[in-house]
């Protein structure tokens, strides 16, 4: 029998560190620019088009590459920053594996051009699937210029599971996001079918996160800074107030790199314990600093999961830095030590001396309960005004007019009438359907098996999707044009999401149009919603949108009537009256699926009699 076991050919074995290392379009933006990064750019530019499946283009003033540099580095495990095993653990830049360039060119068209500034002409390099089509001698700056056009084109099934290009944009975004963050003395710009996305000058950490995620965001912004033999943490972190209903502006940084760490995010969740609304996160840019000896970033291939070596200590120096920054920004009350009046503790020379213990004086005869007020716990006293006497002689008049006495004795049935008639006029609301509302959350009313438990925000999340289903289907709803029009400014990425989704928002019944780089005027809202600030409503369904967007073009406008019912509906903690409870029940149960809301959660529940009549027999 013959041998069976044979070493993969080189294209193949690129093609499945691609599967690895290259799973869209943001991943290779995220690899280049890095690369471009540790060669010591201080600007990239990056182009996109069509998010990226036909062309990422990644150009820097980096220190280039030889002719022999450019060509080794397409080969697979080809790195300038390792020479040896310990190199792992003193590891500062960004790449190291040197498998991204060569993972890249087995599944795509790459073209490299690069030049260093002593060399006279450049490289060119031009590889198409793992092939080296041509390597000579060009004229082009110096730094690096790398086309990578028709991404996937010989691997068709990864290709045809590329997300449509609103996604694979918004991905690309997030990876831009996590590299410029922690690299605010770079300039990076991104293009996106010739339309700049973002321009981000060299600036501090707190300029670069407002030209990152809005000018909006300065305002909520609370410096962290603690320094300790084991980490050194800085940043900012966002104040409760304008914590969001979903994730997006959380980011750990350590070294530089951007990192997942679910451990040291609960830590911060802890901190702000108490603090938030409900269902919402915080903001917070926290950028750590650490031996390289004590992490370990070797573990993920694309190298977002670091394991620490002191995760414990590193977990409790998180929540304190954390805890401190809100204390000190008045978010959360915090001990003021710096009193006017000291307090003396008394430390002993020497070991002979004598302690003496401080001389408190008290009033062993003070009585709480005497009839007389006393002006302190020292024991002097002060006599009653005479205004005091006689508010305690003539007590009972502070009860006058009301129907209820103190004293059962006194009551008369007349004033027991009275009574009665006041408890049936405070309990009108339990008259008629007997409906409750309980905790500002929940709808109780009894049916005939037992008790209906109803909440109230999912069913009103029900009854509007119904309502937006049907215009979207009729494609006719009147729009309620604004008095005051109302501006909005966006991040990119948000930004980005609107224009994809505006022609949907536009049917349901908004007026929004753009209004500049980013910036929106919403002029009307749709005629069956009570919006009394649009541009929060828009916010919210962003939110909402970015949580499940769907790329199937026939299920997308069912999704924003998703988003924008949840984003509309009224919240926890609304009182609402008798007549608009009777409203919400009767509008619930008109709707085609009145038992679960638009994201298939449970909407009402039915607490049977016997199971109320069990509780009370234990």
């Amino acid at each position: 029998m013959s041998d069976i076991i044979q070493l993969l050919p080189d294209a193949v074995a690129n093609q499945i560190a691609a599967g690895e290392v290259i799973q869209r379009p943001a991943s290779v933006v995220k690899e280049l620019v890095e690369n471009a990064m540790d060669a010591g750019a201080t600007e990239v530019i990056i182009h996109i088009k069509d998010a990226g499946k036909t062309l990422v283009q990644i150009t820097d003033n980096g220190c280039g590459m030889s002719p022999t540099d450019a060509r080794m580095a397409f080969e697979r495990h080809a790195t300038s920053k390792i020479r040896s095993a310990n190199d792992l653990f003193c590891i500062r830049t960004m790449g190291f594996r040197g498998e991204a360039l060569a993972s890249i060119a087995a599944i795509a068209d790459v073209e490299l051009r690069t030049k260093r500034v002593e060399d006279e002409v450049g490289t060119l390099v031009h590889i198409i699937g793992s092939e080296v089509k041509t390597q000579e001698a060009a004229a082009c700056n110096s730094g690096t210029n790398l086309s990578i056009k028709n991404l996937f084109f010989n691997v068709p099934a990864r290709r045809k599971f590329l997300k449509a290009n609103s996604t694979e944009l918004k991905h690309i975004i997030w990876e831009i996001q996590r590299i410029a963050l922690p690299n605010p003395n770079i300039k990076i710009t991104l293009f996106h079918n010739n339309l700049s996305l973002y321009e981000m000058p060299v600036t501090n950490n707190r300029k670069r996160i407002v030209d990152v995620f809005g000018k909006n965001l300065n305002q909520s912004l609370v410096t962290v800074n603690e320094k300790t033999s084991v980490i050194n943490i800085q940043g900012f972190i966002g104040q409760p107030k304008y914590a969001r209903k979903t994730m997006g502006e959380q980011f750990f940084f350590v070294n530089g790199r951007y990192m997942r760490h679910p451990y040291f995010h609960k830590a911060i969740m802890m901190a702000y314990e108490q603090l938030l609304p409900p269902d919402t996160f915080p903001s917070y840019f926290l950028f750590l600093d650490t031996d390289p000896a004590a992490i370990d970033i070797n573990v993920h291939p694309t190298k977002t999961e670091i394991k620490f070596e002191n995760e414990r200590e590193i977990w409790q120096i998180i929540h304190a830095a954390i805890r401190q920054s809100l204390g000190k920004h008045n978010v959360v009350p915090s001990i003021d030590f710096d009193q006017s009046g000291n307090i003396n503790i008394p430390v002993p020379q020497k070991s002979g001396d004598n302690i003496v213990f401080p001389d408190v004086q008290i009033n062993p005869e003070y009585n709480p309960f005497n009839e007389q007020k006393s002006g302190g716990m020292g024991g002097s006293y002060s006599k009653p005004s005479p205004s005091d006497k006689r508010n305690l002689e003539h007590w009972e008049d502070l009860y006058e007019g009301t129907q209820l006495k103190l004293k059962p004795e006194e009551q008369t049935q007349s004033d027991i009438n009275k009574a009665d008639d006041l408890y049936s006029q405070s309990s009108a609301q339990f008259t008629g359907k007997k409906i409750l509302q309980l905790k500002q959350k929940y709808i109780l009313t009894p049916v005939k098996s037992g008790l209906m438990v109803i909440d109230q925000k999912r069913a009103h999340e029900r009854i509007l999707f119904e309502k937006f289903m049907e215009v979207l289907k009729s494609e006719s709803v009147a729009s309620q044009q604004q008095l005051f029009p109302q501006t909005i400014e966006l991040n990119p990425a948000d930004a980005a999401l609107l224009k994809n989704i505006l022609e949907d928002l536009l049917s349901l019944g908004f007026d929004i149009r753009e209004f500049g780089k980013d910036t929106f005027i919403i002029n009307g809202t749709p005629g069956v919603l009570d919006i009394s600030s649009p541009e929060l409503i828009v916010e919210k369904l962003l939110e909402e949108y970015k949580n499940s967007p769907v790329n199937a073009r026939s299920k997308a406008k069912e999704q924003i009537a998703i988003s924008l019912a949840k984003a509309s509906a009224l919240d926890y903690g609304t009182e609402l009256k008798q007549e608009e409870i009777d409203h919400l029940i009767d509008n619930l149960f008109a709707c085609a699926t009145p038992n679960f809301s638009p994201d298939g959660k449970k909407v009402l529940n039915i607490i049977p009699i016997d199971d109320i009549e069990k509780s009370f027999l234990k």
